[in-house]
């Protein structure tokens, strides 16, 4: 009994002393912190800061080009012949890009000008000189059929306006007076369509007519006189002193008031675009190097009436081929080819919708696609 009390009490004094050494034991102390000015001790490094993600500049969209000015040579033309110098030139109903387009003029055509416009004001691409010519035998006008006697086919106002068109929108080409007879070729509505008269008249830029130099007139020169000889001299008298009296005056001239300067309004918009209709047919263009792929022409002639283009999505023009229509919009020139009439389309109004029996044209930038 007392050798099993003294082992436990062994036991439970060796725990004690393995206890009071594990708690005696005390973790190292950190040095204190200094700052970075105290005994010489430097500061530690800061931490380096990430790096910045690159910044990605939008680029900024280009400036749209301004339209370059048309180098236009200088044009002299006097009423006369003259010769179309260009593969295609446009006949306009006014003076200007805003005329309507007429006909068709080809190199090597003749024409007969009557007189040059210069415009005062005009585009930067648009030409100034324009030709006043006389219009084409081949190209027929308008007039209103309200003003023509129904039983003699004569002109019943005291002046009627021939027109490029089927309405007083269209540009005034020329008039017929009072009775003046006319053949009727298509009607439209009140719009009877005749033969040009010879005092219809059309505008082309003057910088593609070309007129022959006139040969200079060989001044004539009179055979010499013949020299009569000197008659005898004969004795003068000697000459008597003549009195005059000192002419009066004049009378001082009458002071004429100053002209009063002209006032010159320079603050006048400039005139807006001029809407056209046109009616012919659609079809491919035949051409890589047109300004659209699709144009309206004349099928009677097989010639260009306009380049079609449009700046809306859903106006599908490859459903309009082979169709006869009448179409309605802006006017203008090609920016490259400044001869070349294309129209922007802001109506289109169905008229046949097989005027192509026979076949379909197909273009090829069409064929290159398949």
């Amino acid at each position: 009994m007392k050798t099993n009390y003294w082992l436990v009490l062994g036991a439970m004094l060796a725990t004690s002393a393995i206890a009071q050494n594990n708690t005696n034991t005390l973790p190292a102390i950190p040095a204190p912190v200094t700052s970075p000015t105290a005994e010489g001790v430097a500061a530690p490094a800061p931490a380096a800061a990430p790096a910045a993600a690159p910044v990605k500049h939008k680029k900024r969209a280009a400036a749209p080009a301004k339209a370059a000015a048309l180098k236009e040579p200088t044009a002299a033309l006097v009423p006369g012949p003259a010769e179309v110098t260009v593969s295609n030139l446009i006949v306009r109903g006014q003076a200007g890009l805003k005329g309507e387009m007429v006909a068709h003029l080809f190199k090597g055509d003749a024409v007969t000008v009557l007189s040059q416009i210069n415009l005062d004001k005009h585009a930067a691409d648009e030409p100034a000189q324009w030709a006043k010519i006389a219009l084409p035998s081949t190209v027929h006008v308008w007039l209103n059929g309200k003003f023509i006697d129904a039983s003699s086919k004569a002109v019943s106002a005291k002046k009627l306006n021939l027109r490029a068109g089927p309405g007083e929108n269209y540009s005034v080409v020329g008039l017929l007076e009072k009775g003046a007879p006319v053949s009727e070729i298509e009607t439209k509505g009140d719009w009877i369509k005749i033969e040009a008269p010879t005092n219809a008249y059309a505008f082309v830029a003057a910088m593609y007519l070309k007129q022959e130099a006139a040969a200079p007139v060989e001044a004539k020169t009179a055979p010499p006189a013949e020299i009569a000889p000197a008659p005898t001299p004969m004795p003068v008298p000697e000459a008597q002193p003549i009195v005059t009296e000192p002419a009066p005056a004049p009378a001082p001239a009458a002071q004429l008031p100053a002209p009063e300067p002209t006032v010159v309004d320079t603050n006048v918009p400039p005139p807006p675009p001029r809407v056209v209709s046109h009616e012919g047919v659609v079809r491919h263009v035949g051409s890589l190097i047109t300004p659209t792929e699709y144009e309206l022409y004349d099928p009677t002639t097989d010639k260009n009436v306009d380049f079609l283009y449009t700046t809306t999505t859903n106006l599908v023009l490859s459903r309009y081929v082979g169709m006869r229509i009448i179409v309605t919009g802006e006017e203008g020139l090609a920016a490259r080819w400044t001869d070349i009439p294309v129209l922007t389309i802001q109506r289109i109004l169905v008229i046949e919708t097989n005027a192509l029996p026979h076949h379909i044209y197909q273009s090829p930038r069409q064929s290159q696609r398949h």
